[in-house]
């Protein structure tokens, strides 16, 4: 790990963040297991990137604002953009991101991004709030991009491993172009059942899968015979699971906004999903996860 990694503690349990993008890099308990990704180079070597000012990818990776193009790839530039640390204690940190030179170059917008975390015991909260420090409505969409340890550590198969939603999930499945990352017409009937879905790398050979419009705030991620995660996602309409197949962790992503719909070629105001906010005005998106132990581990 990098020396600049900000390390906070709580307890027996360790977060590491990278304030390159604000990017949570490791969880780990008192015995050293590791709740994150392994970061396998063979698949994906990303931990937590912050998904802004966009989720996902536009239609020929860019965007139109008053008649003119932006170019901006896949997720925006807010995870390989270097906060800057605001406040520090043993088991808080804050960051910011401020719009630039650069950053206006490709998002005509003022903005400032901030990005807290505090960890209680096996607790993580996260909380980002987007700022419109400009004189126009600004247009933006924001997500988290987690990777999990899939199996969780201890946690027996990883076929045995299961989503269980808040609430009933009848919707369909949306998924992306795996050419272009734009969000493709229609969808697939629903795999989850009786509120759980059984975590296949089957369910990821067609890319990632996406709900828009998620009836559920929370969800437990549950290993059959050891930990469990507890995620919230108060503010956060829609979600994307996804992973590479073969690789050990698996993505659970609260977005609030989704790639462009496949052939939209409108006005970045008028993409679906989009958030338009007022000047002087913020919006902030938590997202909680809380390790436990699956019912009678």
């Amino acid at each position: 790990m990098s020396e600049e990694m900000v390390s906070l503690v709580s307890g027996e349990w360790r977060a590491l963040i990278h304030p390159l993008g604000a990017e949570l890099q490791s969880l780990r308990d008192g015995a050293g297991r590791e709740y994150m990704t392994d970061a396998d180079p063979a698949y994906w070597t990303g931990h937590a990137p912050l998904l802004f000012p966009i989720v996902g990818a536009l239609r020929g990776d860019a965007f139109r604002h008053e008649g003119r193009e932006y170019a901006l790839p896949r997720h925006g530039f807010a995870r390989r953009s270097r906060f800057a640390i605001c406040q520090q204690s043993a088991d808080a940190v804050s960051f910011a991101l401020e719009d630039s030179e650069a950053t206006r170059a490709v998002y005509p917008f003022s903005f400032r991004l901030e990005m807290a975390f505090r960890l209680k015991d096996g607790a993580l909260s996260m909380a980002a709030t987007v700022h419109n420090r400009g004189e126009a409505v600004m247009p933006f969409s924001f997500g988290y991009h987690p990777a999990f340890a899939w199996p969780l550590p201890g946690g027996g198969e990883k076929t045995a491993h299961r989503i269980i939603f808040a609430q009933d999930e009848p919707g369909p499945v949306r998924r992306v172009s795996k050419a272009t990352g734009e969000l493709l017409p229609g969808g697939e009937e629903t795999p989850v059942a009786a509120r759980e879905l059984a975590l296949q790398e089957g369910l990821f050979e067609a890319d990632a899968m996406v709900w828009i419009g998620l009836a559920s705030r929370a969800l437990r991620y549950a290993s059959p015979d050891g930990p469990a995660l507890d995620i919230a996602f108060p503010d956060s309409p829609d979600l994307g699971l996804w992973q590479v197949p073969g690789a050990h962790y698996l993505c659970i992503e609260p977005w609030a906004g989704y790639a462009d719909p496949q052939g939209f070629d409108g006005e970045v105001s008028e993409k679906p999903g989009i958030i338009l906010l007022p000047p002087g005005e913020s919006r902030s998106f938590r997202m909680d996860v809380c390790v436990g132990q699956t019912a009678g581990a």
